[in-house]
């Protein structure tokens, strides 16, 4: 299996930035970290060995980058202001800078999805619903999309705008929702340890009072808020449904 690891100093975000690449052929998958964590993440848990065999068969082309998080919602010592300054930097240097790294590699025409899992789950699902002109759909696993989840009881227009449980219900702007109804959305839970469906039939429910298509997947008991339950649950999407 192909991998490539190139970087660049991100306009966006002031600092170098790092991306990684699996494979050769495919759609593109954009993973997005789950919390602190690096671009390697998601190779470190071996989710990247559990999509293997449809990167080698060419199915996909994985990339992966950082998060930010730590420069923004996580940063106890930060201005909770300055952590939404921080984030929209983060959602520049994507729209701006890794889809059209992507796009450069793939060609203009090959979809990109967005994923992640935990705290990625909800980025790559507001990187989606913000973009549906860039990115062709998601997949976001044990996420809650509530950002004010992750805010310390902090809520401004900015932490609003980048909250997909609160934005979309309010979303009346129609060519966006019609693109948004033209893409992928898979949203998967497991019930086990650490897990919250209930967040993920939430949202469930904000998109069809939108009439956007999804697919809500909600997993056994024994599907913990861990990297077992992702190794599972995106070769399944990747294999079955994209």
């Amino acid at each position: 299996m192909n991998k490539e690891i190139q970087g660049w100093h991100s306009p966006a975000l002031n600092k170098h930035m790092e991306i990684v690449s699996y494979g050769h052929y495919g759609f593109n998958l954009l993973l997005v970290p789950t919390a602190a964590a690096d671009f390697l993440e998601y190779e470190r848990f071996l989710l990247i060995d559990a999509l293997k065999p449809q990167i080698a068969a060419g199915k996909l082309k994985v990339f992966s980058i950082n998060s930010i998080n730590m420069e923004s919602w996580l940063n106890d010592d930060m201005h909770p202001p300055h952590k939404a300054i921080r984030h929209n930097q983060f959602n520049a240097y994507v729209f701006n800078e890794v889809l059209p790294f992507i796009r450069s590699h793939s060609g203009a025409d090959t979809p990109i999805y967005t994923c992640g899992a935990s705290f990625g789950a909800l980025h790559s699902m507001n990187l989606f619903l913000k973009r549906p002109d860039l990115i062709s759909g998601v997949v976001a696993m044990s996420g809650c999309y509530d950002l004010s989840a992750y805010t310390k009881d902090y809520f401004d227009q900015e932490v609003y705008f980048n909250s997909p449980q609160h934005y979309i219900p309010n979303l009346d702007d129609h060519h966006t929702l019609e693109q948004i109804r033209k893409g992928k959305i898979f949203i998967l839970t497991g019930s086990g340890n650490y897990e919250k469906p209930a967040a993920s039939r939430s949202f469930s429910e904000v998109l069809m009072q939108k009439d956007i298509s999804h697919e809500l997947d909600i997993w056994g008991h024994d599907m913990p808020h861990d990297w077992p339950t992702w190794r599972a649950m995106l070769p399944y999407v990747v294999s079955t449904k994209l």
